[in-house]
């Protein structure tokens, strides 16, 4: 016994060696992973995909060192939805983050919808994978449920173990002299009520000074108090959107409040290059998440009046530079063949989107549409660029339909890692495709989502090479002729806002891929044979949806003071843990 015990001993030395080589070569075996994704950025604002008056010579080079995507869709046209989907590979209706009302996104930090806590990320599959994962920039995915200080919507609840950046988005209210954004159809109406009660109350009040009106002091006071009351009500929200919602986080902790947004492109630059430096070693996911392009689009000094498309061109411009020194970083860290890296946009550029005569949004192309707007192609067609040298070919162009989504199953392959079993992931590996080992995707039919309502549907005829989509339902752009929805500023899914098509809006989209010419019965001999092939599929969807709790309900989307996060005590919420002192990078 003594002998096989001193046996035993002598190996150990061998058995830990084993199994650390094994730990080490599985390490190696696992490549970084990089996502970058910009924000409302549109198709034709790149290089590469046709702009030649835009400089992005990062994105461009990123392209040619590997394929590039033609068609490549997000899952929705609008922030909060797409990267939904993005995160989790599944269509946001799947998770609740469709919506019926008017409000297709999360409007405060201190609302209760957000990602649910039950929803797998690609971020959760590749820590259970031993990867250090990060997200630097925006969320827009929610923060709270029940409390101040729940976070169960926040990004370390779904599987980043650090955050840096904004749990919201940028609008106009975190820049000091911009006009309001969020829902100022909304705050007009608020006002004018709120005045309409101070004047009838003046008036009343003069009345019963002057003896004109036998009012009672009573009825007065209690008039005004309802109308003090009301004016709190709203303007308690509206009325400090820079607080409340323009705030930098560091993991769980606010670090600005009100954020100084002329600072963060620099400081989140600062953390996505030290995470890289910091995690050199392996394996590491970083998803970097801009505000570029985002209104207001604060830019800085460095890149002001310097494009040839105003302050949007600047602002873009500027992304690119992010994206090259993001780039140089991993250069610099000897990562550049072991990286699996990713660029693309969550949705379409915002057409509506304009300053006075200036225009603030992006172009996307030669496509209908843009944000907000529905099926339409210009709203969901993105950038798609991937590069891994030694492992994806280089210069390299694919047409095939694709999806954000297809993040979510390609880096778990990646990564090694097992996708949840107990529900449906839209997603497909995209491995094969990009690698040369197989020619077409392995989307058949892709569902193009407002909300929770199904405006068109795709469908990729592998056989014949045709690809046909059918529009339901169109928002109706305005003015009249116009290309979207500028009256409003933002197209809706449903109601008096759009058109509904029977028999449906039918384009090939191989011959006709700007979506002007529908087809009929008399111009396309098999339309009803594709149209019922398509309703078809649609029933077969429908019965993979379950009944989910909606996140961006009425309720879950209204700002609930007990849900603010604050980094003072509520009401007083400011700070400024960054400081001045901090190492400009831009």
């Amino acid at each position: 016994i003594l002998h096989l015990k001193d046996e035993c001993y002598s190996l150990l030395p061998t058995i830990l060696l084993v199994s650390c080589l094994r730990t080490y070569a599985s390490s190696a075996s696992k490549p970084n992973i990089l996502l970058m994704m910009a924000d409302d950025l549109g198709l034709g604002d790149v290089g590469c995909y046709g702009n030649d008056t835009l400089r992005t010579p990062n994105i461009d080079q990123l392209a040619k060192e590997g394929v590039k995507l033609t068609q490549h869709i997000s899952a929705a046209p609008l922030c909060t939805p797409s990267r939904a989907a993005f995160l989790t590979g599944r269509y946001p209706i799947r998770s609740g983050m469709g919506s019926s009302t008017k409000h297709h996104v999360l409007f405060w930090i201190g609302g209760s919808g957000g990602l649910p806590p039950n929803e797998t990320t690609f971020a959760r599959i590749l820590q259970q994978q031993g990867y250090t994962t990060a997200l630097i920039g925006k969320w827009h995915q929610g923060v709270n449920c029940e409390s101040h200080s729940d976070h169960c919507h926040h990004p370390l609840n779904h599987g980043f173990d650090y955050f840096y950046g904004m749990p919201f988005t940028l609008v106009n209210e975190c820049q000091v002299g911009e006009d309001p954004f969020l829902n100022i159809r909304v705050q007009a109406k608020y006002w004018l009520y709120s005045q309409i009660i101070a004047l009838t109350v003046l008036t009343l009040l003069i009345g019963k000074l002057t003896g004109l009106f036998l009012v009672k002091w009573k009825a007065i006071i209690c008039f005004a108090l309802c109308g003090f009351l009301f004016f709190i009500s709203w303007f308690s929200s509206y009325g400090f959107v820079r607080y409340w919602n323009c705030i930098l986080m560091r993991n769980n902790d606010i670090s600005e409040q009100p954020m100084k947004p002329e600072r963060a492109a620099s400081n989140i630059l600062k953390e996505a290059i030290s995470f890289i430096e910091r995690n050199k070693n392996g394996p590491f996911l970083l998803f970097v998440s801009f505000l570029h392009v985002h209104t207001p689009l604060v830019t800085t000094e460095k890149f002001l009046g310097k494009s040839r498309h105003g302050l949007y061109g600047d602002n873009v411009e500027e992304m690119d530079w992010m994206v090259g020194r993001i780039l140089d970083a991993i250069d610099k860290a000897g990562l550049k063949n072991n990286t699996f890296t990713y660029f693309t946009s969550d949705h379409g550029g915002h057409l509506e989107a304009h300053k006075q005569n200036a225009p603030l949004g992006g172009w996307n192309g030669i496509y209908k549409g843009g944000k907000a707007m529905g099926g339409w192609e210009g709203g969901i067609r993105v950038p798609g660029i991937f590069r891994w040298p030694g492992v994806l070919p280089a210069d390299t162009v694919i047409d095939e339909p694709t999806s954000l989504m297809d993040i979510y199953p390609t880096v778990a392959h990646l990564a090694a890692g097992i996708m949840p079993q107990d529900r449906v992931i839209d997603g497909r590996n995209l491995m094969p495709l990009l690698q040369g080992k197989v020619q077409h995707s392995e989307h058949e039919f892709m569902f193009h989502y407002c909300g929770l309502y199904l405006h068109a549907v795709r469908w990729h005829q592998k056989d014949s090479g045709a690809l046909w989509k059918a529009h339901y339902t169109t928002p109706i752009f305005q003015p009249e002729g116009a290309g979207g929805c500028y009256i409003s500023g933002f197209c809706n899914c449903f109601g008096e806002d759009v058109t509904h098509h029977d028999p449906p809006l039918l384009f090939d989209l191989s011959s006709d891929p700007a979506e002007i010419k529908p087809l009929s019965p008399a111009t396309e001999p098999l339309f009803d044979t594709v149209i019922s092939r398509i309703e078809r599929a649609v029933q077969e969807h429908h019965r993979t949806l379950t009944p989910v709790p909606q996140q961006l309900s009425e309720y879950n989307n209204m700002w609930k003071p007990w849900l603010q996060p604050c980094c003072g005590t509520f009401p007083f919420c400011w700070c400024d843990k960054e400081g001045d002192s901090d190492q400009k990078i831009i």
